[in-house]
């Protein structure tokens, strides 16, 4: 499997680590890596606020990088699902929004629709609260929303639920938003503020050492809420949960 490597623009500049536990994945399940590095970003911050415009060129990039790939994985589902969801928006006459849309996945998504890992071989004896990103949840469909009533499954449980060890814990609200929102947590500080701390109460509550998700850009919200509030939580990308589940 030839695979273009998509690294959002905050874990590139923030959290490089899960992008090279990224790689480790891939590379674990037979995927040949390539990061191209004439990418920048899916244009998902200026498309969200409005800059229609600015967003544009900045998706044709992405196009531009990403169209000759077998497939496209990315460790986000806010940036996936911008590809997939939202591209045609800004350029609705470019066949290779469909092409490209198509070929694009959430790491975990593609770990269990494409490559069709059943089990993950590894340890991670931990208490585990899982946080269901927004996007993933309801955009890319990697689990049941509470508010649909329909067979639950959730893709990133179903990877992590096989670790020797493990134990996930039982949140009171599974699948509520952790008020990041990208820009939203800039303009509105104060309910972005107030949706994470709820979100950590949650987790603290279930008896969790660690919150896990498969978008990083949840985790720095509430990894600087934790941080502030002194709580014992530590925060990671289902990436590095996999990768080091597999270290002696």
């Amino acid at each position: 499997m030839n695979v273009g490597l998509f690294i959002p623009c905050y874990i590139d500049q923030f959290f490089p680590h899960v992008g090279m536990a990224t790689v480790e994945v891939l590379e674990r399940y037979g995927a040949s890596v390539d990061y191209p590095t004439g990418q920048t970003c899916c244009g998902q911050p200026m498309a969200n606020t409005g800059c229609t415009e600015d967003a544009r060129p900045v998706a044709k990039l992405f196009l531009d990088v990403f169209e000759s790939y077998e497939y496209v994985v990315a460790p986000s589902g806010s940036c996936v699902a911008m590809v997939r969801h939202h591209f045609h928006d800004l350029l609705p006459n470019d066949p290779r929004v469909e092409k490209v849309g198509s070929r694009t996945f959430e790491l975990c998504e593609f770990l269990t629709d494409v490559v069709g890992v059943e089990h993950i071989e590894g340890q991670f004896p931990h208490r585990v609260g899982l946080h269901n990103a927004c996007h993933g949840l309801r955009e890319l469909r990697l689990g049941k929303p509470s508010e649909q009533m329909t067979t639950p499954f959730n893709k990133v449980e179903k990877l992590l639920a096989g670790l020797e060890g493990i134990e996930l814990v039982q949140l009171e609200r599974v699948d509520e938003c952790c008020g990041f929102g990208g820009t939203f947590a800039v303009a509105e500080e104060a309910v972005s503020c107030r949706m994470g701390l709820d979100r950590l109460a949650d987790h603290h509550s279930a008896g969790a050492e660690v919150i896990a998700s498969a978008d990083m850009s949840c985790l720095m919200h509430l990894g600087g809420l934790a941080r502030r509030n002194k709580l014992p939580l530590k925060l990671l990308h289902v990436a590095e949960i996999i990768a080091e589940s597999a270290k002696p």
